[in-house]
């Protein structure tokens, strides 16, 4: 099938178009199955291969998925590309085996590579060792290919992940890379000479008399410097590098006036070149050779470069590439600042020696008039683009030839410039292995299980609930700002990312935490509206900020989503832990969401502000969440089935359905003992409690699991909850607490005495106990009172409140959300700083749809 600029037309007003030429987008894509913009034939895919939703016969039902996942990042196939981020897909596996049966089809979004594409078809080959530990892991497993339908907003990323999931000769591929490799190395690999000399540097002669020449593997450059002193030049490498040590000093000395530096103290050194290819005079920071690392046989040898090197040098840049490379100007951005004020590289060519930019141009032709392969083998071509740019630092004290600093543009003071066809002919090998590996060459051969699209995740023209799962991997704030790592890999291949819709939070793009919620949330929107009701989401998240994570909360409710487990991965033990606290993360977060059925969701909406309407909440939550986790042989406790979470949940969809909430928390509480059933702090539905109480005579339940570390005024009442379930006096229970207390710089935190008095009870031994409902109910009256009273204050006043207690915050704007006064919540909330509001998720809650009421 051919794509047409007919076919472009019909989908240029999809947001997130990519910027590029309609001949460059046409000959980038593999129609119908990769498009490299919105692919025109993806609703075609659906009525293939979709499965219609019918809720009256849909029997459909699973758990979140809570266990343990440990997959290494060795992977042949994790390994072929040096993409930015990137999920192993034996994990992705193990979600999908678990949420979907053989056939269903699995969304991303935010695709990046590829890998649950690559997850979904290998459910239906799997390697044998990995089969037989998931099937003793989950039995229930059914094997089988699933479907999937990939997206991302970089056309580098989507042609990378076209490539790992759509047929490929690799027995082709391999000949026709070795062919061109052969032909660059016939007609370039003199550039990659080098004398090998002795100790003094003296030429070593052959048995014919003629100097011996190896092979350069790599060259180091070095930054010069200007002394602030003497204002004379002196080579970083001469005075910072110890080279026996292999080490890089942080402080050294000027060669010539011996004064004791730092590089922050030097300036760098410039030259004015001309460039060739922009016809102008360009200003670059002086970099000089000083170490060439080169093979003679299969001996290696390391020196300094000599007469013959820089003469080579001057002969390769006194001459003109006869070839077609990338002179593209870097965008403005977050991370290509850097390598202009550093070392002034402004365009896309000066990321590369004039050597290697030669042979990857000569490379890059050779592909371009292949006629077999000629997208895998491009996708060789930029595997290695990174790898052997400027961006490949020089580090003595590592051995490992490629590295770059991952998520940016960074360029060092001391760059390894890579011998080319060498970096190439071991990346042939290695993917060469990885599509073999597991069979994923002879699987995919004659096999179409995937579409890919390339556009903003906002809209899709798919219909509604056509998707059974979604696994995805987003943009997480300002780690990582895809569009501009990206551009160089782009640029080669000629379409460029679009990033007007790109989810980033970055100054350049003016784009703050609001704009990234709001694209994120227009995002889950669209998985929300493709995804069958009753069906999951699971989102990979990387992050170390509270108010980012919060953000995505946000942006995953008022899409409609319900959160039924957060876990957080430990990276170095392979094991996840729940989230208990909503301060969150500086780990990954698994987050698994669900979309509610019609059914309920009619329901919710008729008794809406009913207390019936809370208790079918609560129901159909219950029914979501998983009965039994065990964990190294004893139960853990689930978080999301505690009394305090359930009420969180329940106002959650509450008021992101601009509902009032018809009941306070001790209510709640006191409806929810009445209404379920409770084990160990958990409440479960009749057909549940059996399968826990079975369990749970045959195990321990291991509270250790959920310590608790106070923060504020919510978890301290929450930690005294679960520690005065014995009875303690006074003097008992305030080593213990103080010992667990991280108090919020801003928090106007209650004294111990205070919070027991306004939630607790004393018996006549002087022992604090946690009341029963009765009486609980009535402390909460009272401290509601007294919290109420404390918010008419913050109310009232004007200017930012820099000390304040969240409890009165949180109780106050649960009130005016109750009362429709929305005005008062919006008010207070721009008292507070906004750093809180961003990392409070109630708080945020409140104030974002609030502020939506006042603007609709």
């Amino acid at each position: 099938m051919k794509l047409t600029k007919e076919h472009l037309d019909s989908v240029r007003h999809i947001e997130g178009f990519p910027i590029g030429r309609d001949e460059d987008i046409i000959a980038l894509s593999q129609p119908p199955y990769y498009t490299a913009c919105p692919n025109p034939f993806i609703e075609d895919f659906i009525k293939q291969h979709g499965r219609p939703y019918d809720e009256a016969t849909d029997t459909y039902h699973r758990e979140p998925f809570a266990a343990d996942v440990s997959e290494g990042k060795n992977d042949p196939i994790y390994n072929a590309h040096s993409y930015h981020t990137k999920v192993p897909y034996k994990a992705i596996m193990r979600y999908i085996l678990h949420y979907t049966d053989p056939g269903d089809i699995v969304f991303d979004g935010f695709c990046g590579t590829g890998m649950t594409g690559v997850a979904a078809q290998m459910c239906g080959n799997p390697d044998p060792a990995f089969k037989m530990q998931i099937e003793k892991e989950m039995p229930y497993v059914k094997w089988g290919a699933r479907k999937a339908i990939l997206n991302d907003l970089s056309p580098a990323a989507t042609f990378i992940a076209a490539n790992y999931n759509l047929p490929v000769d690799v027995a082709e591929f391999e000949k026709e890379a070795k062919r061109i490799l052969d032909e660059c190395e016939k007609e370039c690999g003199w550039m990659y000479e080098t004398l090998h000399t002795d100790e003094k540097g003296n030429p070593i002669k052959g048995l014919d008399g003629n100097p011996i020449k190896g092979k350069i593997n790599y060259v180091v450059w070095s930054d010069v410097f200007v002394c602030p002193y003497c204002s004379k030049e002196f080579v970083f490498w001469d005075v910072a590098v110890d080279k026996e040590k292999g080490k890089v000093s942080e402080r050294f000395r000027c060669p010539h006036c011996f004064s004791e530096l730092k590089k922050t103290d030097c300036d760098r050194a410039q030259e004015t070149v001309y460039d060739r290819a922009l016809k102008q005079t360009c200003t670059f920071a002086k970099q000089v050779p000083v170490l060439i690392n080169y093979s003679v046989g299969k001996k290696r040898y390391e020196k300094k470069p000599d007469a013959f090197d820089f003469e080579l040098l001057k002969k390769i840049d006194e001459m003109d590439i006869p070839y077609w490379y990338p002179t593209d100007r870097m965008p403005e951005g977050y991370n290509t600042e850097q390598p202009k004020k550093s070392h002034g590289i402004t365009h896309v060519h000066h990321f590369y020696t004039k050597r290697n930019l030669w042979v990857l141009a000569a490379i890059f032709n050779k592909i371009n008039e292949a006629d077999k392969e000629q997208k895998l083998l491009k996708l060789l071509f930029t595997s290695q683009l990174i790898n052997v740019s400027k961006l490949n630092r020089y580090r003595p004290q590592v051995s490992f030839p490629y590295n770059p600093l991952s998520g940016t543009l960074y360029i060092s003071s001391m760059v390894s410039e890579s011998n080319i066809l060498i970096a190439y002919s071991n990346k042939i090998d290695k993917l060469v292995i990885a599509l073999r590996s597991n069979n994923i060459d002879k699987y995919n051969l004659n096999k179409y299980n995937t579409i890919v699209s390339c556009q903003s995740s906002t809209f899709f023209s798919l219909p509604n609930n056509c998707v059974d799962y979604i696994f995805t991997d987003p943009p997480f704030g300002s780690n990582l700002m895809y569009s501009e790592l990206n551009f160089l890999w782009e640029a080669w291949l000629k379409i460029f990312t679009n990033n007007k819709p790109e989810a980033v939070v970055n100054k350049v793009q003016k784009k703050g935490l609001a704009e990234y919620q709001e694209l994120m949330e227009r995002c889950f929107v669209e998985c929300y509206r493709i995804l069958k009701p009753g069906r999951w989401m699971t989102v990979e998240f990387h992050n170390s900020s509270n108010a980012v994570w919060n953000a995505i909360q946000e942006a995953l409710l008022r899409a409609g989503f319900v959160v039924a487990d957060v876990r957080t991965l430990d990276k170095k033990q392979g094991s996840f832990k729940q989230v208990t606290t909503s301060s969150a993360v500086k780990q990954d977060l698994i987050i698994s969401a669900y979309k509610p059925r019609e059914s309920f969701k009619r329901r919710f909406v008729e008794n809406a502000g009913s207390e019936e309407a809370v208790w079918e909440f609560v129901r159909q939550h219950l029914e979501q969440l998983p009965v039994v986790i065990e964990n190294n042989g004893r139960l853990e406790v689930i978080a999301e089935r505690q009394a305090y979470l359930l009420f969180d949940r329940m106002v959650a969809y509450h008021v992101v359905n601009g509902i009032p909430v018809p009941m306070d928390a001790s209510e709640f509480y006191k409806g929810l003992k009445e209404r379920f059933i409770e084990r160990d702090g958990m409440y479960f539905l009749p057909d549940q409690v059996n399968q826990y109480d079975e369990k749970r005579f045959m195990m321990d339940l291991d509270n250790v699991q959920l310590s608790l570390v106070v923060t504020d005024e919510k978890s301290a009442i929450q930690w005294l909850y679960r520690e005065l379930s014995t009875p303690q006096t006074y003097q008992e229970i305030q080593p213990k607490f103080i010992k667990q207390l991280h108090q919020q710089r801003y928090e106007k935190m209650p004294e111990l005495k205070e919070i027991l008095e306004e939630n607790f009870l004393q018996n006549e031994e002087g022992k604090w106990y946690v009341p029963n409902l009765e009486d609980a109910a009535d402390l909460a009256k009272l401290r509601q009172k007294r919290l109420l009273k404390e918010f008419e204050e913050y109310a009232k006043g004007t200017g930012k409140l820099k000390v304040f207690r969240m409890e009165a915050i949180r109780a106050g704007f649960e009130k005016c959300w109750k009362e429709r006064d929305f005005a008062t919540i919006v008010k207070v909330a721009r008292r507070l700083p906004e750093s809180v509001v961003q990392e409070d998720p109630a708080v945020l809650m409140y104030y974002d749809n609030a502020l939506s009421k006042l603007e609709g």
